[in-house]
């Protein structure tokens, strides 16, 4: 009996040593099968969590449902014209349009219309101005165009030599249009204009404008409209009335819930903050961004926080830090609390960033546009989209691309996106459109040209599930 218990002990020892192999196979089996990396990366591409830490590979993180990464590469399209701080909007008819300095009739500011949206299999689209009223209105020292995402209308704004500001619109992507109308009074100096829309009904038309400018006092001044742009209200405080931010505001931004929000040094001059009024103006409240530890930029992007809001009215904010790296928070509430600040750059040891923008499309959907200088011995800018699919996640995956090639660069002056810098003048743009594309109004400096960039292949912002855009062919050098 002995032996035959010793006989059947080492059998069981062996085949237990056996299945443990054989379940460390399947095991790492499973591991592999379980991998979401299963796609080619680009080499302009990088996946990444907060931090600018390398994701790419990473199965310690479940990386699933609408926080999985996605094939995504970057590409640009050319206007054919200049631009100088360039603004964008998206029309219900899914056109692009951007502003162009000085390249409208009789040297007036063009409003460049491109048909982009939809191109899918060849490289085949076209630009054209469409600003072409009897009498346009002269050149302004700062243009700024708006499209309304409720109705379509097509906002022009010019501001004139510091002095007064005027405003036209287009109800039919721009074969006509109305105006001008005079928006500012003569006791303040207008500078910096920025214009925004909200889905608040006014007294004559179906959703409220307002604009922002920095003027006379120490924040800035806003108006807004109620008939859809015909005449304005006086220019009152943009912040609490007792609040000393500096001038220079962030583009404003209106809200599904009627609020509008803006981004300034915070009252105390330390900061950034958040300044929101849900009542179109009459009165603001200040909330402050998570920026003790970030600090903010010493250079032409430090007076503004970018923000955003998505389809249902969650916040986003974008700054740049004292270190002049691109952060991130949100809020679920309207701007009363924020999330940590989130390091958003790719893991690429970018020596800085600068002009920011940020958009978002659908709940926990946000994408952010920047122009990021190279770590090496030349100076060099690239543009850059970082998004994020899951944005509310514990551990958000940030997907970043570059949108230029490497031997395209947009920009190689020293300092370029620390300061004004070419066409890029004081401040970029950024839409999503209604598929969920990111669109990106900049300036390629090194040509001369405007141009839109945005992902060749990558997610949509759109939608409760995580689906991939139809791919567009490259653009690049080419279209310039």
């Amino acid at each position: 009996m002995k032996t035959q218990s010793a006989i059947l002990l080492a059998l069981l020892m062996a085949t237990c040593s056996l299945s443990g192999c054989f379940g460390a196979e399947e095991s790492e089996e499973e591991n592999n099968a379980l991998s979401v990396w299963t796609f080619q990366k680009e080499p302009l591409t990088w996946y990444h969590t907060e931090g600018a830490q390398d994701a790419w590979g990473d199965d310690s993180v479940s990386w699933s449902a609408r926080n999985a990464p996605q094939p995504a590469s970057g590409t640009y399209y050319g206007i054919g014209m200049s631009t100088f701080e360039p603004t964008m909007g998206i029309t219900l008819t899914d056109t692009l349009v951007m502003s162009s300095y000085g390249n409208g009739p009789g040297g007036s500011t063009a409003i460049v219309s491109c048909d982009l949206i939809g191109m899918l299999e060849t490289l085949d689209y076209s630009c054209e101005n469409v600003y072409n009223p009897l009498i346009p209105v002269v050149n302004s020292n700062d243009p700024y165009i708006y499209v309304d995402p409720w109705t379509g209308r097509i906002m022009k704004f010019d501001m004139h030599a510091l002095l007064g500001m005027t405003v036209e619109w287009s109800d039919n992507d721009g074969d006509s249009w109305t105006g001008p109308s005079v928006a500012t009074q003569a006791y303040s100096v207008q500078d910096h204009q920025t214009i925004a829309s909200s889905n608040m009904p006014a007294l004559l038309h179906p959703t409220t404008y307002m604009f922002c400018i920095n003027g006379n006092a120490p924040h800035p001044l806003c108006s807004s409209s109620q008939d859809g742009g015909a005449t304005w209200g006086p220019e009152t405080s943009g912040a609490p009335v007792t609040c000393s931010s500096g001038g220079l505001s962030a583009h404003l931004v209106g809200s599904i819930d009627g609020n509008f929000y803006r981004g300034n040094k915070g009252c105390d001059g330390e900061g950034y903050s958040i300044f929101r009024t849900t009542n179109a103006g009459i009165s603001w409240s200040e909330h402050q961004l998570p920026t003790s530890e970030t600090g903010t930029a010493d250079t032409w992007n430090a007076e503004e926080a970018q923000v955003e809001v998505d389809s249902e009215g969650n916040v986003h904010a974008m700054w740049m830090g004292l270190d002049n790296m691109p952060y991130w928070s949100y809020s679920v509430d309207q701007g009363d609390t924020w999330s940590n600040a989130s390091m958003i750059a790719p893991p690429i040891n970018l020596s800085g960033t600068g002009f920011p923008v940020v958009v978002a499309g659908d709940p926990g959907t946000v994408a952010f546009g920047y122009v990021g200088e190279a770590n090496g011995d030349e100076e060099t800018w690239n543009a850059y989209l970082t998004y994020a699919t899951d944005a509310f996640n514990e551990t958000p995956l940030f997907t970043t691309v570059q949108l230029n090639l490497d031997d395209d660069p947009i920009d190689t002056e020293p300092d370029c996106g620390y300061n004004r810098c070419g066409g890029l003048g004081d401040f970029l743009d950024i839409r999503v459109d209604a598929y969920g594309r990111t669109w990106f109004a900049l300036s390629h400096n090194l040509a001369d040209k405007g141009i839109f960039a945005t992902f060749a292949t990558g997610p949509s912002l759109r939608g409760d599930t995580l689906t991939a855009l139809e791919p567009m062919p490259l653009g690049g050098m080419a279209t310039l």
